[in-house]
């Protein structure tokens, strides 16, 4: 196994950023949590070249279907076999449901390893799917489009003109991705907008902030942790050092629009604020199998109350972090409902290029509550508006104070 792969293996899926450096941090934002397997898929293969394990579905309907099409569609003389074959492929991790299940046949799969290695800028912003619809998971601090007005939540309707209807993440992020310099027109619609809106955005080679931190009134130290990067945890180090030798009494932990990044980060992490040896998350293989990682830190925080800040834009190795904070010491979240992204994808590489991307396994918090899909409902429910934001007021955080000034007494 390569370094590379090796690396690849202690992260978390994050969905797709859009887009993050050409090439450069979370290795082009796409491949961070993806577990790439150096051989081919070795699947079974029996007569008629039906997967051995087929055993109650009907395969002809199959070749029926691309008997039909070849010999009725009006024009099937620009539509190769093949591409019939690449059809039937994206369809079938289609039925599953699952939208970071996705073919890529050679030509897509190309496409995107040239757009990761090339010179090419994105919006930073990281987009998902959810219910079927393409929106925005997170706008990055200081990039494009947090600068545009891009808010968590948004529904991306359309790229450039195209519509997103039935896009993945991934078919969406060639799209949003291109020259440095260049701009990207998405048309999005927002709850409480009668109509979509159009954003036109110029594409930067994005750098994304990491982590700040300030000691508030009370000797509240205050961390605003924006992405498990591969510096978080020396930055935290750094800073969680500074706040204990300035008095800190309790810990606000803000992860709002964090969409996550690297899972051993996230460990990390939690080893200031959890008991060694104290269960950080539950990965459970399709067998019903688990592998159970724990924390192996300082401890340092551990004896602080302290609150963690959540919203839509919460993904991840977020919901890791604060789902290990919640169960293992009752910390309490603060805002509203998380992402749920909870899936580790593997990155199968088949003989004649193409790619399948497949998600192999979920995460769940130590008590072995489900992350994927579902997400952490807050223990307090506390919205922030735009007229909140307009008005420089932040009814989220004035609660986790609230409470931290309660449990600090």
């Amino acid at each position: 196994m390569s370094p590379l792969q090796k690396k690849i293996q202690k992260t978390i899926v994050i969905a797709v950023i859009a887009l993050v450096l050409g090439g450069g941090v979370f290795y082009g934002g796409y491949a961070v949590g993806v577990q790439r397997t150096a051989q081919a898929t070795a699947t079974l293969i029996v007569n008629g070249g039906a997967p051995a394990d087929i055993k109650d579905a009907d395969v002809s309907v199959l070749w029926d279907t691309i008997a039909l099409l070849k010999q009725k569609y009006y024009d099937i003389k620009n539509i190769s076999d093949q591409d019939l074959i690449y059809g039937a492929a994206a369809g079938a991790t289609q039925a599953v449901g699952d939208p970071y299940t996705v073919f890529f046949s050679p030509q897509d799969a190309q496409s995107f390893s040239d757009n990761l290695n090339g010179d090419f800028g994105g919006i930073g912003a990281e987009i998902g799917t959810q219910k079927g619809q393409l929106v925005i998971i997170a706008p990055l601090k200081g990039t494009p489009a947090d600068a545009a007005g891009l808010k968590s939540g948004d529904a991306i309707m359309a790229v450039n003109g195209s519509s997103t209807a039935g896009m993945t993440a991934d078919e969406a992020v060639n799209l949003i991705r291109g020259e440095i310099g260049t701009t990207v027109k998405l048309s999005v619609f927002r709850s409480g907008w009668a109509a979509p809106k159009d954003f036109n955005i110029t594409r930067e080679n994005i750098t994304v902030p990491t982590l700040d931190w300030k000691m508030m009134p009370d000797h509240i130290a205050y961390f605003d942790l924006y992405t498990f990067n591969a510096n978080a945890a020396n930055l935290f180090y750094n800073d969680a050092l500074s706040a204990l030798m300035q008095g800190a009494k309790g810990v606000v932990l803000d992860l709002r629009d964090d969409p996550g990044g690297y899972l051993d980060v996230a460990q990390q992490i939690a080893g200031w604020f959890l008991p060694r040896g104290s269960v950080v998350v539950r990965e459970r293989m399709r067998d019903g199998s688990e592998t159970v990682l724990r924390s192996n830190g300082n401890q340092a925080l551990a004896g602080l109350p302290v609150v963690v800040l959540v919203n839509g834009g919460s993904a991840s190795a977020s919901e890791i972090l604060s789902g290990a904070l919640r169960d293992d010491r009752g910390a309490k979240l603060v805002g509203t409902q998380t992402f749920g992204k909870g899936s580790v994808q593997e990155l199968e590489n088949l003989p004649d290029g193409s790619e399948l991307k497949v998600s192999v396994a979920e995460w769940l918090t130590p008590d072995g509550y489900t992350i994927n899909h579902v997400g952490l409902k807050p223990d307090y429910t506390v919205q922030y508006t735009e007229a909140d934001a307009q008005a420089n007021k932040d009814p989220q955080l004035d609660k986790a104070l609230q409470i931290l000034q309660s449990e600090m007494k």
